[in-house]
This record gives C-alpha cells, sequence and structure tokens, in this order.
C-alpha cells in the first residue's frame, strides 16, 4: 500500500500491544501498565502489531479468571482476557488492521470493474482486490497464519507462519458498494494446516468487518461466551460496544433469492407467512449487513435458499461457517445445505462448496425447517412464535 494514502491510518493503527523495554519498570496496576504500553509502541500496522512476551506472560497469570466481557474494553484489553492463545490474539488483532485499512479504502477506492475474473466466474472489482491483498498481507506479516485463502484466490496460499489457517471473503457486496450500502469482510479461523476435511464447527474464532456509516469489528472466540462488536474510534482504536448473547423471536426477516420462490413452493409459503404475519422486511443484498442485523437487533432470520432454476451461491469456507460460528455464539441458530443441521457441521470437501442457509433465532430457524422440510427435529421443544 502507498505510505502516503495510509499515513494517517498507519498512524492509529500503531497503537497495538506492543510493549516497550521501558514499561518492565512500571508499578502500576495490569490493565494500565497495558495501556500506557501499548500507547508506547512506534510499530507500522502490520508488522508492528505483535503481543511483546510480557503480555503474553501477563494474559496466562489472568487465565486461572473467569473471562468477563467489559464494555469499554480496546480490543487489546479483550483479548488479553478472553483469549490464551498469544497466537491467536495476534491473529486477531492482524485481522483488525485490515479491517480498519479496508474500511478506509472502501471510501476511496474505485469500484469500477476490472477486465477479469475469478475462478468462480464472478467479476472482480478493483476494491475486491484491494480488500483481499492487503487482508493476505496482514495474515503473512502476523506470522501465525500458515494457509489462507479467498473467494478471489480459492487455492489455499502458504504464508511461512505457523498455528491457523484462514478463509475469507475481502469484500462481501461489493457489487453495491457504489450504491453506499453497507458491505462487509468475513472471515474463519481454524487450527492448524488444513481448510478441506474440516468443518464449521471446528474454527477457533471468526470474525466479520461492517462498512457502513459506522465501521464496526464483530467477532466471536470458539472458548469465549458470546458474540462481540468493536466499534472503530476517530483514534484509531477498537472500543467494545456490545456484547450479544441471545437471539430472541421478533419479526423481522431478510428473504435472499426470492426468485426461487417462482419454483420453490415450500419457500414460497415461507415468504407468504411472513408477509402475512406482518414482518418488517429489512434486507440490502449484501449478506454481512444482513446477517449482522440480527445480531445488532437480537432478533429476526435471514433466508437464502435454491430452487430448480436457481443454483447456491454462497460459500461454505469463505461466508457460511464463519457465520454460523457469529450467529450461535450469539445464541442464535442456523441451518445448511437442506439437511436440518447447523451450518457449522456441514464438512468442507472443496473450496468452491455452495450451499443454502437461514440464520436467526431458534424459534424463526425451526419455523424455516418445518415449512422447507416438514420437521425440525433439533428444536422439536423450542416454540416458533408468530
Amino acid at each position: 500500500m502507498a505510505a502516503a494514502t495510509f499515513s494517517a491510518q498507519a498512524s492509529a493503527a500503531a497503537r497495538v500491544a506492543t510493549t516497550s523495554r521501558s514499561s518492565t519498570s512500571m508499578k502500576v496496576a495490569p490493565r494500565v501498565a497495558f495501556r500506557a504500553a501499548a500507547q508506547a509502541s512506534t510499530a507500522s500496522s502490520f508488522t508492528g502489531n505483535r503481543m511483546s512476551a510480557k503480555a503474553a506472560s501477563r494474559s496466562s497469570r489472568r487465565a486461572a479468571v473467569a473471562a468477563q466481557a467489559k464494555i469499554g474494553d480496546t480490543l487489546e484489553e479483550f483479548l488479553l482476557e478472553a483469549e490464551s492463545d498469544p497466537k491467536l490474539r495476534q491473529l486477531m488483532m492482524s485481522m483488525s488492521e485490515a479491517i480498519r485499512t479496508i474500511a478506509y479504502k472502501v471510501r476511496t477506492a474505485s469500484c469500477g470493474g476490472t477486465a477479469c475474473v475469478n475462478s468462480f466466474g464472478d467479476e472482480q472489482l478493483a476494491v475486491d482486490m484491494l480488500a483481499d491483498k492487503l487482508l493476505f498481507e496482514a495474515l503473512r506479516y502476523s506470522g501465525c497464519c500458515k494457509l489462507a485463502c479467498s473467494e478471489e484466490v480459492p487455492e489455499p496460499l502458504d504464508l511461512g507462519g505457523s498455528g491457523f489457517s484462514v478463509a475469507f471473503d475481502p469484500l462481501d457486496g461489493s457489487s453495491i458498494v457504489d450504491t453506499n450500502f453497507s458491505v462487509g469482510t468475513i472471515f474463519g479461523v481454524w487450527p492448524g494446516d488444513e481448510l478441506i476435511g474440516v468443518t464449521g464447527r471446528q474454527q477457533v474464532a471468526a470474525g466479520m468487518g461492517i462498512y457502513g456509516p459506522r465501521t464496526v469489528f464483530c467477532i466471536a472466540l470458539k472458548d469465549a461466551p458470546g458474540c462481540h462488536e468493536f466499534l472503530l474510534q476517530d483514534d484509531g482504536k477498537w472500543l467494545h460496544v456490545k456484547e450479544t448473547e441471545n437471539i430472541g423471536e421478533g419479526k423481522m426477516f431478510s428473504p435472499g433469492n426470492l426468485r426461487a420462490t417462482f419454483d420453490n413452493p415450500a419457500y414460497e409459503k415461507l415468504i407468504a407467512y411472513y408477509v402475512g404475519e406482518k414482518y418488517t422486511l429489512r434486507y440490502t443484498g449484501g449478506m454481512v449487513p444482513d446477517v449482522f442485523q440480527i445480531i445488532v437487533k437480537e432478533k429476526g432470520v435471514f433466508t437464502n435458499v435454491i430452487s430448480p432454476s436457481t443454483k447456491a451461491k454462497l460459500r461454505l469456507l469463505f461466508e457460511v461457517a464463519p457465520l454460523a460460528l457469529l450467529v450461535e455464539k450469539a445464541g442464535g441458530a442456523s441451518s445448511c445445505d437442506g439437511k436440518l443441521v447447523s451450518g457449522l457441521d456441514i464438512e468442507v470437501l472443496k473450496h468452491d462448496q455452495r450451499t443454502q442457509i437461514c440464520y436467526g433465532s431458534v424459534g424463526e430457524v425451526r419455523r424455516f425447517e418445518e415449512y422447507m422440510y416438514g420437521e425440525s427435529p433439533r428444536f422439536s421443544e423450542v416454540e416458533a412464535k408468530a
């Protein structure tokens, strides 16, 4: 990236968890010490955001204490308390740096189509490829990523690190950037160096960046409760603003692929139910904002199904599995691939594996399965309220 273009962003991004040697003599409480040391950092955005050995040691001492999400914490502070693995903390920080940069680029980069397509046949936009490059760069410099692949570069690249493998959609909804709708980044993190033969349930973390009037970094960690939102501040810090642990019932729906109602009678009946029961329609055409609103509003349902004349478009590895972890850690549910199972339980057999999906409250996912497939054995004891 050009230094001149990104100088303002890099200045803010440099304030991450790198502890200077001089901080060793500080006689203050651990959280104050960490904040002071982070502010003393002079590292660059991608190469200098590694948490120090001292910070990692301090985190291990806290491991005996149950992690509690504290509204108002910075992302660094939250990760120190919620995640014991320093490599995973580093990787999540690196992703946050890339998302911070992409947020700036989305506001300024070209949205014109290029003369090439990706291996899936989709036209690549300039802003897609820029986001893709930034994410690969951040993961390479993290030192914690062995393999990474994206919707634009589906064959995994060896990034030379160790610990985790990452799959991501660099800019979901890029075709609506020029309309100024919200768009986002989706990613999932798997342990080791395999992205085939895995399921979403094996993810150790997932997240999405939402680029709209506000820039939000939404993450879930396998071993920490809840789904957590961090808001980008003017000074470049990520501030913890919301934790979601329960998605309740409420009349809000986001119906993807409505063309399928033409020759999928079950889907047609389900949509008719939503309309007849006066559900509020909230659909932008971008999967990230449409799913994120379920977490924010703590209610609702998102559907995207197929029919004889419409094929599945959503990728299991890059989109569906990561979002399933976020929604389910937030207290919701998912139904995937027409198999009456969670989106976390479908095995990834190929990188371009596509599927259909429903996300929402437990009651709404039960209703979805009953309308679409005639039964919902997983949720037979759950009432699907109107």
